[in-house]
């Protein structure tokens, strides 16, 4: 059955060229809500990648990254019959892996490590990390090791929930107002948090991106 035309149909004739991301999510999370499981296999296979990438960028593991993505969608499962449409569902699933993967931070406080792989693509919206990148495309690999190492040492200086902000914005491309609804905080609150951490950065990295 498409859900996508269903939902199409459903919100015709207002708007019926307009059916949007939240309403495709929305009649798929009503159909698991009604008892058909088999319709949480598309959320999960729509949004695995996205969250996968979230959750690695805050824990610098690929192991731990995998199984916490894991850990998220089953607990998104188990609670879904809870969930109210109040926020898009990809922000509630990401509240959802956020606030266990900060937990898992906490109880596992061993050091951690931001990856420079493909730095170039996923870094892109951040000056901080742009300017890091044009560094290592000119300068590898002389550059690598020490720029590795100094930029972990800078993450591991923030506070979980400082990080947080900086994978979601500058790493994810999440706007302030999104950030807001996946962490329950204010807006303000995601200001304030994403300027001192990148002031943070900024003079640790000093040296690297002046």
């Amino acid at each position: 059955m498409d859900l996508t035309n269903t939902v199409g149909r459903a919100l015709a004739p207002e708007r019926e060229h307009s059916v949007s991301e939240a309403d495709v999510d929305k009649a798929y999370v009503e159909k698991v809500q009604a008892g058909h499981v088999g319709a949480y296999d598309f959320l999960v296979q729509k949004y695995r990648a996205r969250l996968y990438s979230m959750v690695y960028h805050l824990c610098g593991n690929r192991e731990d990254a995998a199984d916490l993505t894991q850990d998220a969608f089953i607990k998104a499962f188990q609670s879904i019959g809870r969930f109210r449409g109040k926020s898009a569902f990809y922000t509630w699933l990401h509240r959802i892996a956020l606030n266990h993967t900060l937990s898992f931070l906490k109880k596992n406080r061993r050091r951690r490590f931001f990856s420079f792989e493909n730095i170039e693509e996923e870094a892109s919206s951040s000056e901080i990390f742009e300017t890091l990148a044009s560094k290592l495309q000119t300068e590898r690999p002389l550059l690598m090791n020490e720029l590795q190492e100094r930029l972990n040492d800078s993450l591991q200086k923030l506070s979980e929930k400082h990080r947080a902000v900086v994978v979601l914005h500058e790493i994810e491309g999440l706007d302030h107002k999104e950030i807001s609804e996946i962490t329950g905080s204010t807006v303000g609150t995601v200001r304030s948090r994403l300027h001192y951490a990148k002031q943070q950065l900024q003079a640790d990295l000093k040296q690297y991106i002046s």
